[in-house]
């Protein structure tokens, strides 16, 4: 029994990082080096103003307010413009977008690569990449705006996944 159990826990251990990414697809893989940091799950808004362009107005996005949390339900980091993720320690980084692809999801945002620029010493210290998959709702709103400076904030969660 105890074999069994030892011979089952390493097996999902070996196979636990590959299943990150399973469904992740390959233009939005980090390069293979690139050391897992952890997985973690984000609530938050996107925000959208509305801008004047010309003759009509349209909806701008703004910048995203998250917080991410770790697998026991603690806070690990916020989120916030830039992009930018700050763990609890102070560590933060700052991403850049490489590639894009539509969710899967209909009205969910899109999933992302991204490259990172660290500052600090912490968990994210040293973080050079992350992504954004599993996402559901954040779709800004449509068609022309009411004043110049609105704000409207869409509702999203997802996955961020951080690599150094």
């Amino acid at each position: 029994m105890l074999t069994r159990f030892l011979f089952s826990f390493t097996a999902l251990s070996l196979f636990a990082i590959p299943a990150i990414a399973q469904n992740i697809p390959a233009k939005l893989a980090p390069p293979q080096e690139a050391p897992l940091v952890g997985k973690y799950t984000a609530k938050g808004v996107q925000i959208y103003v509305c801008t004047f362009k010309g003759a009509g107005s349209e909806w701008s996005f703004k910048a995203p307010e998250a917080e991410l949390i770790d697998a026991q339900g603690k806070p690990f980091a916020k989120h916030y413009a830039g992009p930018t993720w700050e763990a609890s320690d102070g560590s933060k980084i700052v991403g850049k977008i490489l590639a894009s692809e539509p969710a899967p999801q209909t009205g969910a945002i899109p999933w992302l690569l991204l490259s990172a620029a660290s500052a600090g010493s912490g968990v994210l210290g040293g973080a050079r990449f992350v992504q954004r998959v599993n996402t559901s709702g954040g779709v800004g709103p449509t068609g022309a705006c009411p004043t110049a400076g609105t704000e409207r904030r869409a509702d999203y969660t997802a996955d961020y996944i951080f690599y150094k």
